[in-house]
């Protein structure tokens, strides 16, 4: 005879649902992605995207070589210190630039 399975805390089951799904990713990439236009301004905001957050370190791509350069170079320093002070529970200790053009194509 086949057992049937214990019942299932309501909780429990919308959190692996939620998991499941990737609504909590979703949701999570459109905030972090919003919390990196408030601290990068527009001008930089539209030409690269935040990814992810791994060990501290936020990973951005850019969208041609010229202002990966740009933004390592001169204001990764500003950026860092601005998401530290805005965004202190983010806990992010440095940036991690990478080029991708297909960032550049994308609509605002």
């Amino acid at each position: 005879m086949e057992q049937t399975p214990d019942p299932v805390h309501v909780s429990r089951a919308i959190s692996e649902l939620v998991a499941l799904r990737g609504y909590a990713r979703k949701r999570g990439n459109a905030q972090l992605q919003e919390v990196w236009g408030e601290v990068a301004g527009p001008k930089f905001a539209e030409q690269t995207k935040a990814v992810a957050i791994s060990r501290g370190i936020l990973q951005v791509s850019v969208g041609n070589s010229a202002l990966l350069a740009e933004l390592a170079g001169f204001h990764k320093a500003s950026l860092v210190r601005g998401l530290k002070e805005q965004h202190p529970e983010l806990r992010i200790k440095d940036l991690k630039f990478r080029l991708d053009t297909s960032v550049s194509s994308r609509s605002p």
